[in-house]
């Protein structure tokens, strides 16, 4: 019983957080469920509960999603996530986590610190949303997080939160779609995944509506902050 409200408890807040700032759900959710399943029982979870998330907020927010500009970013990552599930299953990956974390952890606190940072002018160059694409696809494999590196690309470029996450939500939804897809076709997901996720519905879906809700309300610099800190609090997570 214990673990079922700690399971509850642990999707309530990923949905809520990946529901306002379109990412970080196994970061927030992982913090938890990590330390009660094993990581090959976590992270297909954690894919999936993401899953739904996304397919709620992409529908919430349909109006600004940018299907076509994420295709780059989506095709990347699609070649990476083979790749990605491979070593999950046969390597010890533990310091590329821990490396990945600390990145994100430095880029987050100095941007946190540095609010007038320069951006980028444009993001017209598709061959480099591919490598990100690349990136976030081998990342989401390894850890449930491929937001974070397209989060990043986008801060760096001083995207507008519409626009952000019009661009980053699909990708994050093609990412986990196809990776529990891979794992599907390779008897890879654990046997208990459909009671988890039947007992996580409610909490699911009350943390992503009450997530999506706050995004709505937020003005930019406050949404900026609540990505910046989400990336600080993932990348924090998986150096610990």
């Amino acid at each position: 019983m214990t673990s079922y409200l700690l399971l509850s408890a642990a999707v309530f807040a990923g949905a809520f957080v990946s529901g306002l700032a379109g990412f970080a759900f196994s970061a927030v959710a992982g913090a938890i469920l990590l330390h009660v399943f094993q990581p090959s029982e976590a992270v297909p979870l954690m894919m999936a509960c993401s899953v739904g998330v996304q397919a709620s907020t992409l529908f919430a927010l349909r109006n600004a999603m940018q299907w076509k500009e994420s295709l780059f970013l989506i095709g990347g990552g699609l070649l990476a996530v083979p790749i990605a599930v491979f070593l999950l299953h046969n390597t010890d990956t533990r310091t590329l986590r821990m490396g990945f974390g600390a990145l994100i952890t430095i880029y987050a606190a100095y941007s946190l610190f540095r609010p007038s940072l320069s951006h980028f002018r444009t993001m017209d160059r598709q061959g480099r949303n591919v490598l990100i694409g690349f990136g976030g696809g081998l990342i989401g494999g390894l850890t449930a997080m491929p937001g974070a590196l397209p989060a990043i690309w986008c801060d760096m470029h001083g995207m507008p939160k519409n626009q952000q996450r019009g661009l980053v939500q699909p990708f994050i939804a093609a990412m986990q779609i196809s990776a529990l897809v891979l794992m599907l076709s390779r008897n890879e997901l654990p046997s208990k995944i459909l009671i988890d996720l039947a007992i996580s519905l409610p909490s699911l879906a009350a943390g992503t509506m009450l997530g999506v809700l706050m995004f709505r309300k937020i003005n930019e610099a406050a949404f900026r902050r609540v990505i910046l800190v989400m990336l600080f609090f993932s990348g924090l997570s998986l150096v610990l």
